[in-house]
């Protein structure tokens, strides 16, 4: 059996900042083969997103079954300076794991690795990208079109994702609010501020749109959703000059949006504001992923019950926080994170529990015999 925090250290300790490629993905494949997996690598895409490296690896089981899909990524943030110790160099101290990726998410995969029975019935596939944590373009969409391309789209999924807050099992994500930023730009006249006549000031303009944008109360949430709602990330004019009004006004959304709303309809209902204030503006957009929700039902239960059996508690479903690939998993087959707290994850000194990861082995060794039923 695969040691579970063995190779959780084994992948830390291999850097993998985001757009991943390598070293990571070798060390995962080294573990698999041994356990019957059929292991496909590829690298997609250029710079700057690029390129990617994403691996699809597959077990058909002893009988005929259903398809459980394990769902993942390698690749972490940059650490940042101020750490105790080095972030690379994975450490054990008292009962704690340290090191970039131990929670989000290297430990988890290690977690599902161990858990993986000498054989089973149906099929067992791990999803794992390089692209999770930067612009995610080449990474599980690339996998999804190679997992189309040779015909093995699960029945069900499962993204290790660190879903639990206060302790390990008492949160798993059943569905993830949409994310899209919008880029306004607002052209004016440069000019003497003593001569207003003769220059146009855009930022005056920029000010009433922001205040509409700001007005706007998007909805009050949904029976799995809180309310959606619009942040301006950022305003921008770069006038270093105290004498002279600036010909460009720009500004930055953040929109987190539930499932009552689209992308390109929250697109378009900014874009018309800024034409209405001033036609020559300028509107670009970046949609990061839509709404979703997996209904409760077979796949949650499952999942919840695994957790209930192991550790005595039952999840919360919940749909809170940012967005994950599961947005683009939930396109092809049913979808539901669960996973390590998420406390540390993308701060310094990130750590996970030695017990949690134990315990999350059993939860995913659990899950496995049940969609195997």
């Amino acid at each position: 059996m695969t040691d579970a925090i063995r190779l959780a250290q084994d992948l830390i300790a291999a850097p993998s900042v985001t757009p991943a490629t390598g070293a990571v993905f070798d060390i995962l494949e080294s573990a698999l083969r041994p356990l019957g997996f059929e292991v496909d690598r590829f690298v997609s895409g250029e710079a700057p997103d690029g390129p990617v490296e994403n691996l699809f690896a597959t077990r058909a089981g002893s009988e005929e079954g259903r398809h459980l899909a394990f769902a993942g990524h390698l690749d972490v943030v940059p650490p940042g300076p101020g750490w105790t110790s080095d972030p690379f160099k994975p450490e054990i101290r008292g009962n704690l794991l340290y090191g970039r990726g131990a929670v989000d998410m290297k430990s988890s995969i290690a977690a599902f690795v161990a858990a993986v029975p000498k054989e089973q019935d149906g099929r067992i596939s791990l999803i794992i990208t390089g692209d999770e944590e930067g612009p995610a373009v080449h990474g599980t969409v690339a996998l999804i079109d190679h997992i189309k391309a040779r015909n093995l789209i699960p029945d069900l999924c499962v993204v290790g994702e660190p879903t639990s807050v206060n302790r390990l099992g008492d949160m798993m994500k059943i569905g993830r609010r949409g994310s899209v930023n919008i880029w306004i730009s607002v052209p004016g006249v440069q000019g003497h501020v003593a001569y207003p006549h003769m220059a146009d000031n855009p930022i005056p303009r920029l000010v009433r749109i922001l205040s509409q944008i700001d007005a706007i109360l998007l909805d009050d949430g949904t029976d799995w959703f809180q309310p959606s709602n619009i942040e301006v990330t950022d305003i921008e004019v770069g006038n270093p000059a105290t004498n002279v009004i600036p010909p460009l006004a720009r500004a930055r959304l953040s929109i987190r949006f539930n499932s009552l709303h689209t992308g390109q309809d929250l697109v378009d209902r900014i874009s018309e504001i800024v034409r209405t204030e001033i036609p020559e503006g300028e509107v670009k957009a970046r949609i990061s992923g839509e709404a979703f929700v997996t209904l409760p039902g077979e796949l949650s239960d499952l999942v919840a019950s695994s957790v209930e059996k192991v550790i005595g508690i039952r999840p919360e479903l919940s749909t809170t926080g940012g967005t994950s690939d599961a947005r683009f998993l939930s396109q092809i087959c049913p979808v539901v994170e669960f996973g390590l707290c998420n406390a540390t994850m993308h701060k310094l000194d990130e750590a996970v529990a030695l017990d949690d990861i134990r315990e999350l082995t059993k939860i995913y060794a659990e899950i496995i015999a049940r969609a195997s039923e």
